[in-house]
């Protein structure tokens, strides 16, 4: 049945070497469990349900595209995708997190009908590579930002918008040691060496009196609290303001899914040689209709948009070939599911190393823009600052895709084939002035 489902022989590859791949992609990404509701719960959600969520999420989505695309490709909330939803949808807009949950889902459906449509696949064709890396790296800071206020390493300040915190405070040093002891795990190359930190630097945390660990006995039925909580009514009747506001957080849950998902492909799949001669990737309709159903399926239990994980290239390093991998990714985060209250006992100082890391790994894609012409160079590094300076991944996008128009025409290298980038420039504009009147 397994060779029938997943082709192993075709590929070169077997039953225990797809296990250990999964295995080994499982323990490189298992912190999510942990950060996703770190970040989720500064909107009010219930901390253990958001856990839940997000074992669920990752587990039924990883399972889903092992079985429809076979691709080695493990699914969970995306990193970035789950800091916009609280800091600039729910804290920045005020939008109720049941209504964001709502906004979550419309989303997916309009994944899925972009998908079919084969829009989807135009939009990744007309958005410039290099800006892809842009905003991985945009997010990277973003992400790292967050995770250096969260632990207290850096501070308002009315002087100088930011400044350096106290780091003699026991959260501040706490996040500083998990950093170096994450970051010392990583160089050394040990599997799950975020994971692994952050338990140390929990452990670290209650020896310190900064959480209590108390456990106790639970039922499923407790982390029920974000199960079917998404407000879609809500979402859809937004009026006004927040009626223009809906329509953008759609399209930037629409274009950094798209930016995720792309660049996680052509790493994962050029590493494990499952990319055509060409350059095209294979079934990437089922890739993308699993990623559809999988944020459908996390807004439903209750967390942020879900992706594909470049996480996934570690199950590959290890002989990953198949959608086997995913499933078996995917099994383990169901089992995981059934420990998810604990993680209301890790302190923030022990997940703000994680979300620095995290930061760093992404920003390493500005390696691949070419930074000698200033047409790419300028909306690539546009993108990059004003993503974290905004506190919005949206703003981002829109000065990078602009600028890039305008350089391209102002030099005469627009091409008759970008005429959609132009037009998402366009709405950029509009965009921009409806701000400005607003």
């Amino acid at each position: 049945m397994l060779e029938r489902l997943f082709k192993l022989q075709a590929l070169g590859t077997n039953v225990r070497t797809e296990v250990l791949a999964g295995f080994t992609t499982f323990m490189t990404m298992a912190y999510i469990v942990v950060v996703n509701p770190a970040i989720l719960g500064e909107t009010g959600m219930p901390i253990a349900a958001v856990a839940a969520a997000t074992c669920l999420a990752a587990g039924l989505g990883s399972i889903l595209m092992g079985l429809i695309a076979n691709y080695p490709l493990a699914l969970a909330p995306g990193m970035g995708l789950n800091a916009y939803f609280t800091y600039t949808v729910v804290k920045g807009m005020g939008v109720p997190w049941e209504t964001a949950l709502g906004c979550v889902f419309i989303s997916g459906v309009a994944f899925l009908i972009l998908t079919v449509a084969g829009i989807r696949q135009m939009i990744v064709a007309a958005i410039p590579r290099p800006l892809f890396s842009a905003v991985a790296a945009g997010v990277g800071l973003f992400i790292a930002f967050i995770g250096l206020k969260s632990a207290g390493v850096i501070v308002a300040n009315p002087a100088t918008a930011v400044a350096l915190g106290d780091l003699t405070t026991p959260s501040a040093a706490l996040a500083l040691i998990g950093l170096v002891l994450i970051a010392a795990l990583q160089a050394w190359r040990v599997k799950g060496a975020i994971l692994i930190g952050i338990l140390l630097a929990a452990i670290a945390g209650w020896l310190l009196g900064l959480s209590k660990f108390t456990p106790g006995a639970y039922s499923l039925s407790d982390l029920s609290a974000t199960f079917f909580k998404m407000d879609v009514g809500a979402a859809l009747h937004l009026q006004g303001g927040m009626g223009v506001a809906l329509l953008e957080i759609i399209f930037v849950f629409l274009f950094v899914d798209l930016f995720d998902n792309v660049g996680t492909l052509v790493a994962v799949t050029k590493k494990a040689g499952l990319v055509e001669p060409d350059g095209t990737i294979p079934r990437l309709n089922r890739i993308l209709t699993a990623d559809s159903a999988a944020t459908m399926i996390g807004a439903a239990a209750g967390t942020s948009t879900v992706c594909s994980y470049i996480e996934s290239a570690s199950g590959v390093t290890a002989g990953g070939r198949t959608g086997l991998t995913a499933v078996v990714v995917g099994i383990l985060f169901l089992i995981t599911l059934f420990f998810a209250p604990l993680v209301q006992a890790i302190p923030a100082a022990a997940t703000a190393p994680a979300l620095v890391l995290v930061g760093a790994l992404m920003i390493g894609s500005l390696a691949e823009v070419d930074w000698a012409d200033p047409t790419v160079a300028i909306p690539a590094f546009l993108t990059v600052i004003i993503i974290p300076l905004t506190f919005s991944i949206a703003n981002g996008l829109a000065f990078g895709i602009t600028s890039y128009a305008v350089l391209k025409a102002v030099t005469g290298k627009l091409r008759k084939g970008d005429w959609l980038l132009v037009v998402l420039a366009a709405l950029f504009v509009i965009r921009f002035v409806y701000l400005a009147k607003g």
